[in-house]
């Protein structure tokens, strides 16, 4: 929406460059891609974001299985950093140098990466087959200015991971509400010396559910109002705090992802906040050597209702590649319903495809039973260009808050702040 007359001076060269390229082939072997023989050769390099150590290694597999199919076609597959992955992939678009062939796109950098002209247009590509298969939450963040730069790989939520021993210990069932999370504290931490919860306070969508709760949101794209200043904003930032001042969790400023997994996965808290792309990596603690120790139940309500925010990864190929054909047969295998099986059944992730529940060994996954419904009435993010950008101001305040360097009202009133500035058109 913002897009400058230079970056679309460079994005049109590079689409000129994929047409002109995307079909060639300088040798027998395909080595700058396209077909060689009427087959697919070349190389397709995939940045893919998924977590080392458990999801990346399956990904991978998974890759190697097109190979087989496409004996001339090499995936380059490149594990990037979640966190780094979203401006590495601007900067290597925008200089047009170093960006993959296809990227694993997190819902929010889909419209961003379009809005730019980074992303190729996937309509009457192969990558987008049986397009109708597709639930439509799933889809909704694939679309920009009426064309699809995307295809649904994994669609998820968050949920609350929990280890059953400890609540039974303390003789408390899993917290319905805020005020239930807050007497079941009182209980686990005098009868098994465990902390209640671990709030993760480094990353603003571990806020969003609280955010929800409360009946607010970041923006109504609508109206184009700016929403993060309203009321039902202050009250989730009283919430969360709350939480952490009355010790019913314990929180971070930095290094969230690691600390709140080791502390559920050996067992120092009762439980966390989290979603599907996790539960692989959670089971492999010593808390849940017997796996059925596991389970998962929705986010405490706040005084609202309760709410997760609806999440997931797109397929999404890059305007400038030079080996377009093989690259959107790769996101057509990637995303099959075969694969996409293949996925839930290993990783327990959650399929994008109608089709794949009705696979029975997805339909017995007991992490799919559990979160298909909460995908079913997630909450959707903003699926704008700027989406993505509006979750560093929130989540500076959010730790701000949480670290009692601002107020509930300072916070809300600085996000809100920057989001006009995000967000020109907004009021």
């Amino acid at each position: 929406m913002r897009r400058g007359i230079a970056a679309t001076a460079l994005v049109a060269s590079l689409a000129l460059a994929a047409t002109a390229c995307g079909g060639d082939t300088t040798d027998e072997s395909g080595a700058k891609g396209g077909k060689s023989g009427g087959e697919l050769a070349g190389t397709v390099t995939w940045w893919d974001t998924s977590t080392v150590g458990s999801e990346d290694k399956v990904f991978k597999a998974l890759a190697e299985g097109f190979e087989k199919e496409h004996p001339k076609v090499k995936v380059n597959y490149v594990n990037v950093p979640f966190a780094d992955a979203q401006n590495k992939f601007k900067n290597a678009a925008s200089s047009g140098s170093g960006a993959p062939d296809v990227i694993r796109s997190e819902v929010a950098w889909t419209p961003d990466f379009a809005s730019l002209g980074y992303l190729a247009p996937l309509d009457g590509t192969a990558a987008l087959d049986k397009q109708d298969d597709y639930l439509k939450q799933a889809a909704a963040s694939t679309q920009y200015d009426g064309k699809t730069f995307g295809v649904p790989q994994v669609i998820d939520s968050v949920g609350v991971f929990y280890n059953k021993k400890l609540l039974k210990e303390a003789g408390v069932e899993v917290p319905k509400t805020l005020d239930e999370l807050t007497e079941a504290a009182k209980a686990i931490k005098s009868k098994t010396g465990k902390t209640a919860l671990y709030l993760r306070g480094d990353d603003a969508y571990w806020f969003l559910s609280f955010l929800y709760g409360e009946g607010g949101d970041m923006i109504n794209t609508k109206d184009k109002s700016v929403t993060i200043d309203d009321k039902p904003a202050v009250d989730a930032f009283k919430a969360v705090k709350e939480l952490v001042d009355s010790k019913v969790a314990v929180t971070d400023a930095t290094n969230g992802w690691d600390n709140m997994q080791k502390a559920i996965k050996d067992g120092e808290v009762a439980m966390a906040i989290n979603g599907p792309w996790a539960v692989t990596d959670t089971l492999a603690g010593d808390a849940f050597k017997d796996k059925a120790n596991f389970g998962v139940a929705p986010v405490p309500a706040g005084s609202k209702t309760a709410g997760s925010p609806q999440g997931g990864h797109n397929y999404a190929v890059y305007a400038g590649s030079k080996n377009l054909d093989a690259s959107y047969e790769f996101v057509k295998y990637m995303s099959s319903a075969k694969v996409q099986a293949e996925v839930t059944q290993k990783l327990s992730l959650l399929p994008t495809r109608s089709s794949v529940y009705g696979d029975p060994k997805v339909a017995d996954n007991e992490i799919v039973q559990f979160f298909k419904p909460v995908v079913e009435t997630a909450v959707e993010r903003p699926w704008v260009p700027e989406g993505g950008s509006l979750f560093a101001p929130l989540q500076t305040q959010y730790t701000k808050v949480l670290t009692g360097q601002a107020t509930p009202e300072q916070a809300a009133k600085s996000t809100g702040d920057s989001y006009r500035k995000l967000l020109k058109d907004y009021k």
